[in-house]
């Protein structure tokens, strides 16, 4: 499984996690009356276009930020990713504004902790934990009357596996699958 799908997995999961928090939207030139409150849409790696960092207020942007592969000796291979969240919500209350950012992302922190395999094989690295961070507004520009916050999260990854030369060298598959299932159940058997 790529980081592609991981990201598309967790697309999937925050839509479904935070379809029930409706927030202010940021009223555009053309409206003729004030928006409606919405879920955040959710992005992957980029949002659109630039100058949407702001227009599309609320959002969710998930980044792959690393990767990496590892076969320690004498084990299996091990695959993760660590996924930057970036959140954005828009209020004219300064208040409300930095409560409802912390709500989003209280809502997708929970919903990991609560249910951290999504389908494919990602597992939440509970081990490396989630880290947050909302960002304070005590400098120069002003970020109101839109909130920012981002959280950093580990990811597992199912591994590649390797091709055995030596098999498609004399015709065969280039793994053999019977030879997996029988490497786990042996795994399987002596963990009990």
């Amino acid at each position: 499984m790529t980081k592609v799908i991981l990201l598309k997995e967790l697309k999937a999961f925050t839509r479904t996690a935070t379809r029930g928090l409706l927030l202010p939207v940021r009223p555009q030139e053309d409206d003729l009356s004030p928006p409606q409150p919405r879920p955040a849409s959710v992005y992957q790696m980029r949002l659109p276009q630039f100058q949407d960092a702001t227009r599309k207020a609320p959002y969710i942007l998930h980044q792959v930020l690393t990767g990496k592969d590892a076969q320690p000796s004498g084990t299996q291979p091990e695959a993760s990713a660590v996924v930057r969240t970036v959140f954005c919500v828009y209020h004219e209350d300064e208040e409300q504004g930095a409560l409802s950012l912390l709500n989003l992302m209280e809502q997708l922190r929970i919903a990991l902790l609560e249910r951290p395999l999504l389908p494919g094989g990602f597992e939440l690295d509970l081990k490396a934990g989630l880290e947050s961070l909302a960002y304070p507004d005590d400098g120069e520009p002003r970020s109101a009357p839109y909130y920012l916050g981002e959280m950093i999260s580990t990811w597992k990854l199912p591994p590649i596996g390797r091709l055995d030369a030596a098999r498609v060298v004399r015709g065969a598959p280039p793994w053999d699958p019977k030879a997996m299932r029988i490497q786990e159940t042996i795994a399987e058997k002596g963990s009990e």
